[in-house]
């Protein structure tokens, strides 16, 4: 289970990682982080970010240590980590790493409601998923060489994960098709006869009845066909 933390969100991991390196002002942070490209490791909301500073600074993991005047430039606070917020940087590497959370990535949302599209129209849209999967694998992988010449891979590991992670959906997708298209896929005859006759097949009929009954400790299958009001 996740601890529940003083500041919860992840962009306020991401403030005391920028922080470790040396005291900046929000301007520095923000930069570093952008620099090191940190939304795509993490949901960054850049509209909370002062938000998530003055909390930061509030629970005391991190402290103002100057401010600085540039010319006419508004007035900047520097701030750096504290050990309060060293430790907890460390924890919640520690928690992260060590511990799987469900995560609802937005292509199974879409797969939980495939039943909603025709069988060949679903197929095409796999399709073309997996020709962009493909594409954007070849070139974050000459990407990710061309970093691995100047940049130590102990910080390109999330990369490297990330393809892994995209190699196997492009895998699983390779494998979804060859059924689809072979026809070998199990229920594909009642799927496609659902969408070309507009009537629900009996066997379909039973399984809606019994998944959409609560009972205790049941878990729906997700997949419904029926796509009416």
């Amino acid at each position: 289970m996740a601890k529940r933390r003083k500041v919860g969100n992840l962009l306020a991991l991401a403030v005391l990682s920028a922080l470790v390196q040396r005291p900046m002002h929000p301007y520095e942070m923000a930069t570093t982080l952008r620099a090191w490209g940190k939304e795509q490791d993490m949901e960054i909301k850049w509209g909370s970010f002062y938000t998530v500073i003055r909390n930061l600074d509030k629970h005391q993991l991190i402290e103002a240590v100057e401010s600085l005047r540039e010319g006419r430039r508004p007035e900047r606070t520097v701030y750096r980590i504290t050990d309060s917020g060293r430790a907890e940087l460390v924890d919640w590497a520690r928690e992260l790493v060590s511990t799987p959370m469900p995560e609802h990535p937005r292509f199974r949302a879409g797969l939980s409601v495939l039943a909603a599209l025709h069988p060949d129209e679903a197929t095409d849209l796999l399709r073309q998923r997996l020709d962009r999967l493909d594409g954007a694998l070849r070139r974050d992988r000459e990407t990710l060489a061309a970093h691995l010449r100047e940049i130590p891979r102990l910080f390109l590991v999330e990369t490297e994960y990330d393809l892994a992670m995209r190699d196997a959906e492009a895998a699983w997708l390779r494998a979804l098709l060859v059924e689809l298209t072979s026809g070998s896929y199990p229920g594909l005859d009642t799927w496609r006869a659902f969408h070309e006759t507009g009537e629900m097949p009996a066997e379909l009929t039973g399984l809606a009845e019994r998944t959409s009954t609560p009972t205790t400790g049941a878990q729906s299958t997700g997949q419904h066909l029926d796509t009416t009001d």
